[in-house]
């Protein structure tokens, strides 16, 4: 019989919520067909679902960064939109 721990105060607990958002460079939102969009969106609200924060390997995006570009310079240089609603930035809700 095993002895169950209920109240652990070395149990990490998340207090945030995983988002449903996805956020890419537009030029890439743009360049992508529907249903490629539609995949990555339907993969990360699966993953939110399940109280995850990233979406399955599956969906993973690739061309999204040039290949010169460091990745601070792709962060903070890209015009970044969400992929569900390319109309809205990214922290938008």
């Amino acid at each position: 019989m095993a002895f169950k721990q209920i109240n652990n105060p070395f149990k990490k607990i998340s207090v945030k919520k995983p988002t449903r958002k996805v956020c890419l460079p537009a030029a890439k939102v743009r360049s992508m067909s529907p249903e490629e969009r539609r995949k990555v969106v339907a993969a990360k609200q699966s993953a939110a679902s399940k109280g995850k924060y990233k979406r399955s390997r599956k969906s993973f995006v690739k061309g999204a960064r040039k290949k010169d570009a460091t990745l601070r310079d792709w962060f903070k240089k890209e015009n970044w939109v969400q992929v569900g609603n390319p109309s809205k930035k990214c922290g938008e809700k």
